[in-house]
């Protein structure tokens, strides 16, 4: 139904690694099923927006979806429904006129477009009544049902380093300040040095404070990653910073990068500030 959160919900397909596609006629679909199959990178997990918007189309999608089957995919039917109080609020809030009455009632609007979809949503594998949850409620509801289909999907992760004098980096979305370290930046020999060389290294490990940060920064990313990937989160940026970005956050990213690696999952690392002046 238009309001009910097809936006929101091919947003997170595409998070999940789905490829959408938004308003592609019925008759398209075995073509683009076949040309997906087909490419390099071998597409095989595919997302479709079908609607109202599909007019005359829509008595396709029913054999559509038999030629799919018959040909070995596995296409599935979600329908997304609301109750016609939500959906008129929705299209209250949005100020956008329905597209079965582009001049007239929106709830004229609804009641036609529930008969043209009825039959669609009859033989639907699966009703989503999205009325009761927000845009955040509805997102998680919705990954956490296609993640079990897809157990590989897992948050993105990366690491930068940063140094505050420089400025807090835009995309962080945890963050470690780790200038309560000693600073080997008032040691001449290391100075020059960044977090990477053995013999910064050396120095930030022999101090008893980076071991006990260490344990509880991995203790910390052990209990609220999982959460993360729980609440549909596609990409998760952690930032660690001290005071030129040369040195101990450096030092810690990699030793963190390395704990992650270990656990399993990948991360990218970069170190914004390490190089300079």
């Amino acid at each position: 139904m238009s309001g009910a959160g097809k936006s929101q919900a091919i947003r997170c397909l595409e998070d999940l690694g789905y490829f959408c596609v938004d308003n592609l006629p019925p008759s398209l679909i075995p073509k683009f099923a076949e040309l997906c199959a087909q490419s390099e990178k071998r597409i095989d997990r595919v997302g479709l927006v079908i609607d109202v918007r599909e007019g005359a189309f829509l008595d396709q999608v029913f054999d559509t979806l038999v030629a799919l089957r018959q040909e070995g995919h596995q296409a599935e039917v979600v329908f997304l429904d609301a109750s016609d109080e939500t959906l008129v609020r929705r299209f209250s809030e949005s100020r956008r006129p329905h597209p079965l009455a582009p001049h007239g009632s929106v709830v004229d609007g609804i009641r036609a477009e529930r008969q043209l979809l009825a039959r669609i949503k009859a033989t639907a594998g699966q009703v989503i009544d999205t009325t009761p949850f927000t845009i955040h409620e509805f997102r998680k509801l919705l990954t956490a049902a296609f993640r079990e289909r897809d157990r590989a999907a897992r948050t993105a992760l990366s690491l930068v380093s940063f140094g505050y004098k420089y400025g807090l980096p835009f995309d962080a979305d945890l963050m470690f300040d780790v200038r309560f370290l000693p600073n080997p930046q008032f040691d001449p020999a290391l100075k020059d040095l960044s977090g990477q060389d053995p013999a910064v290294v050396a120095f930030l490990e022999a101090q008893p404070l980076t071991g006990q940060f260490l344990a509880r920064a991995q203790d910390f990313l052990a209990f609220c990653l999982p959460l993360h990937a729980q609440e549909g989160k596609a990409y998760l940026t952690i930032a660690v910073g001290c005071t030129g970005g040369r040195h101990r956050s450096v030092y810690v990213v990699e030793r963190l990068a390395a704990w992650i690696r270990s656990e399993g999952q990948d991360v990218t690392v970069r170190h914004r500030d390490r190089d300079r002046g």
